[in-house]
C-alpha cells in the first residue's frame, strides 16, 4: 500500500474527483462531497463530508483539490487495509462471518452467526458469502473510519442494535463506549432532540389532552374547535401551556430509565455476565425501566396535565400549581392516573419494539447488496409505523389517565376509579369515546419522529466533535 504509484488507483481517484467536482473548478467543497456522495448512495450521516474535508484540507481553505483529495484516500485506504488484514485471520484474501464475529468479540460485543452474516451481505457485492479486499474497499472509502472500533460501531449501532426514535428500550453500550464517554454523549444528545422536537410538537400535544378531557363537549370535540377555543381562550402562546415542564422532565426521565436498565440487565443477566439480552429480554428489561423512571417522575407528569389544561391567570407558575394541588387534594393527588400509567407501558413498548425490529430487519433483508446503515427515511418510516401501531394498543390506558390527572380542574368532576372512568366513557361517548384526541396525537407523529432523529444526529456529530 505504500509502494509506488499505482496507475489503476491514480485513475480511479481521478474519475471519483471529476464526478464529485460539480463545477469543475479543480476542487471539491463540503457541499459538492455530499451531494456527490449522496448520489451515489455512500452517506450514511450528515457529518460524513465535514470529516474527510477536514481530514484532507491541509492549506485549511475548506476545499480538497486533487492532490489534498487523493492524499486523503492514499492514507485512508491504508488504515482499511490494515483493518482487512486484521479481520483476515488466515490470511486467505477475505472475509467470513466467522472472522467478522471473531472481530467483534475480541472488542467485547458477542453476535450471534446470524447476525454477523446481516454485517457480510451489506458489503457482499457478488453474493459469495465472503468480502474481499476490493468489497471491503469500496464499502467504507468514503466512510472516515480510524479504527476497528469505530467499525464495530458503525457495525453495531446501524445494523443491530438501533430500536428508533421512541427509545423504549435504552440502547446496549460496550465497556469501551462507557469508558470513551458513549454513554453520556448519547443520553445528551437524545435529550436535546427531545426538547426541540416536544417543543415543535407541543401544540399538538396540548390539543390531544385537550381533547382528551374535554373533547366529549360538542363544541370542541375535533382538531378545529379545540384549537379555536384554545387560542380564543388565551392567545397563539397558549398553544405552548404546559410544554416547559414536559421539556424539563426530559433529562432525569431519560437518566433514570437508562440505570435503572443498566441495573435490571444484570440482574436478568446473572451468571451470563457480558453475555447480549435478546429482543424479548430487553423488553422486559425496557419495561421496567420505563415503570421505575414513570413512578419516579409521575409528580411532574400530573403536573404537565394540570399545566397543559389551566386557563389563564390560574396559576403563576410550576411551583404555584404544585402549591395549590398539595394545598386542595393532598399528596396523593400527584399519583392520579398512575395505574392505567404504568399498564400502557406493556402494549405501547412491546408492540413499538416488536414492530419497529420487524419493519427495519425485514428492509435489510431485502436490500442485502446495501449500505448497512438504513437511512433516515427508512427509520423514520418504521418508527411512525411503529409508534403508531404502538399508540393504537394503548391510546384507551392513556385517555384515561389523563382524565383521572385532570379530575380535579373539570368543575364538578368527582373522584372515580379507572373501572368507573372506564366503564363510564363507553356507556357515555361509546367505544370511540376512547380514543378522544388521537387525532392530534396521530398527525404529531411524522414531526417528532422526525425532528428528533435529525436533530439527534445533527447533536451527536457536534458533541462528538467537541468533545472529541
Amino acid at each position: 500500500m505504500d509502494g509506488g504509484v499505482d496507475p489503476e488507483r491514480q485513475r480511479r481517484w481521478a474519475e471519483l474527483f471529476e464526478q464529485l467536482d460539480l463545477n469543475k473548478d479543480g476542487r471539491v467543497d463540503v457541499n459538492e462531497l455530499r451531494i456527490g456522495l449522496a448520489a451515489r448512495g455512500l452517506l450514511s450521516h450528515s457529518s460524513v463530508e465535514e470529516q474527510i474535508v477536514r481530514a484532507g484540507d491541509t492549506n485549511a481553505d475548506g476545499q480538497l483539490d486533487f492532490e489534498e483529495f487523493t492524499q486523503y484516500l492514499r492514507a485512508h485506504e491504508k488504515r482499511l487495509h490494515l483493518m482487512f488484514h486484521s479481520l483476515d485471520r488466515n490470511n486467505d484474501g477475505e472475509i467470513d462471518v466467522g472472522e467478522i464475529q471473531h472481530a467483534l468479540h475480541t472488542l467485547g460485543i458477542d453476535i450471534t452467526l446470524e447476525e454477523a452474516a446481516r454485517i457480510l451481505q451489506s458489503m457482499d457485492r457478488d453474493s459469495t458469502m465472503t468480502i474481499d479486499w476490493n468489497e471491503w474497499r469500496d464499502h467504507f472509502l468514503f466512510n472516515p473510519l480510524h479504527n476497528m472500533e469505530d467499525v464495530a460501531q458503525y457495525w453495531k449501532h446501524s445494523v443491530m442494535l438501533d430500536i428508533g426514535e421512541q427509545l423504549t428500550v435504552p440502547d446496549e453500550f460496550s465497556e469501551r463506549e462507557r469508558s470513551a464517554g458513549f454513554v453520556w454523549r448519547q443520553l445528551m444528545a437524545g435529550a436535546v432532540a427531545g426538547s426541540v422536537s416536544r417543543t415543535g410538537t407541543a401544540p399538538l400535544d396540548r390539543l390531544k389532552v385537550f381533547l382528551q378531557v374535554h373533547g366529549s363537549r360538542s363544541d370542541k370535540g375535533n382538531v378545529l374547535s379545540g384549537l379555536r377555543a384554545m387560542v380564543k381562550e388565551g392567545g397563539p402562546a397558549a398553544l405552548w401551556r404546559g410544554n416547559g415542564i414536559n421539556v424539563l422532565k426530559i433529562a432525569p426521565e431519560t437518566a433514570i430509565k437508562f440505570l435503572a436498565y443498566e441495573q435490571i440487565k444484570w440482574l436478568m443477566r446473572g451468571s451470563k455476565d457480558g453475555a447480549p439480552l435478546r429482543v424479548q429480554e430487553r423488553f422486559v428489561a425496557g419495561s421496567l425501566a420505563g415503570a421505575t423512571a414513570q413512578t419516579i417522575i409521575y409528580p411532574m407528569e400530573v403536573l404537565k396535565t394540570r399545566l397543559t389544561l389551566r386557563k389563564t391567570g390560574q396559576y403563576s407558575g410550576v411551583a404555584d400549581c404544585a402549591k395549590q394541588i398539595l394545598v386542595k387534594e393532598g399528596v396523593r393527588a400527584f399519583y392520579k392516573g398512575y395505574v392505567p400509567n404504568i399498564l400502557g407501558i406493556i402494549p405501547y413498548a412491546g408492540i413499538d419494539l416488536a414492530v419497529y425490529e420487524t419493519l427495519k430487519n425485514s428492509w435489510l433483508q431485502r436490500h442485502r447488496d446495501g449500505s448497512a446503515d438504513p437511512g433516515v427515511l427508512v427509520l423514520v418510516g418504521c418508527g411512525t409505523v411503529s409508534s403508531t401501531c404502538g399508540q393504537l394498543a394503548s391510546y384507551p390506558l392513556a385517555l384515561i389517565r389523563t382524565r383521572m390527572q385532570a379530575q380535579a380542574s373539570v368543575k364538578g368532576a368527582p373522584p372515580v376509579s379507572m373501572a368507573t372512568l372506564f366503564r363510564s366513557i363507553v356507556v357515555q361517548e361509546g367505544v370511540m369515546g376512547l380514543y378522544r384526541g388521537i387525532a392530534p396525537n396521530f398527525l404529531k407523529v411524522i414531526p417528532a419522529v422526525s425532528i428528533s432523529y435529525v436533530v439527534y444526529e445533527h447533536m451527536r456529530a457536534q458533541i462528538f466533535r467537541i468533545t472529541g
